[in-house]
């Protein structure tokens, strides 16, 4: 029996299909792992207005992760080494726990997604795959400074949480840590380093994101 080969078009077809999976709202598949805050108590003790914190800082960390699907994907279908083109699927893949995971404890806050979430996917994918076409050490080095962000945008985040907000916690120290393994693997891969330009505009477009979609 052989294996049918994807034509261009197909490829294109499929990016398009995981694109309405992901940025619409209930696309989002089931978890591999099971969820870092699933052994901990709901939390009744938070009032309305850490509720509701808590809500909107999880829905900017599910929007970050539309954005990693994204970036992830598109510098999958520009990678030139099938190596680099299945480690980006790879790491797409294991993003989908974290947005599974956000995605239930927004449900648990009350709260909602971020209804940019169309817009943040396609903007990210537009990014990753200019990284991607600019080549696959300067694409590795893209997910190695992404990152790095990422786990310092974390942090802070973990600083604002309502301190008895134990469940968003558990998800995003995990996620920092995934995080962090992504970007060092892909420092090992041969990612180049970043200019400092290039940093600065990848902070710029980070803020942009999730200052909005703190509140939309």
């Amino acid at each position: 029996m052989t294996t049918r080969r994807l034509t261009p078009f197909d490829r294109v077809l499929s990016e398009l299909e995981h694109a309405l999976r992901t940025s619409v709202g209930g696309g989002v598949r089931a978890a591999a792992r099971p969820n870092p805050a699933g052994r901990l108590p709901l939390d009744e003790s938070l009032d309305e207005a850490q509720r509701q914190e808590a809500a909107r800082l999880m829905r900017v960390n599910h929007a970050g992760e539309i954005a990693a699907q994204a970036l992830y994907q598109g510098q999958a279908f520009m990678a030139r080494d099938p190596r680099v083109q299945s480690a980006m699927a790879k790491s797409s893949e294991e993003e989908v726990d974290h947005l599974a995971w956000c995605e239930q404890r927004i449900k648990e806050l009350d709260g909602s997604v971020s209804k940019l979430d169309p817009l943040w996917y396609a903007g990210s994918f537009a990014i990753g795959a200019l990284a991607g076409l600019a080549g696959d050490s300067v694409s590795l080095g893209f997910v190695g400074e992404t990152e790095r962000q990422v786990v310092q945008h974390l942090d802070g985040h973990l600083k604002r949480l309502p301190e008895q907000d134990q469940r968003s916690r558990a998800i995003l120290e995990q996620m920092r840590d995934d995080e962090a393994r992504h970007g060092a693997a892909a420092e090992r891969a041969g990612g180049a380093p970043m200019p400092a330009l290039v940093c600065a505009f990848m902070r710029l477009t980070s803020k942009v994101m999730t200052s909005t979609a703190y509140w939309f």
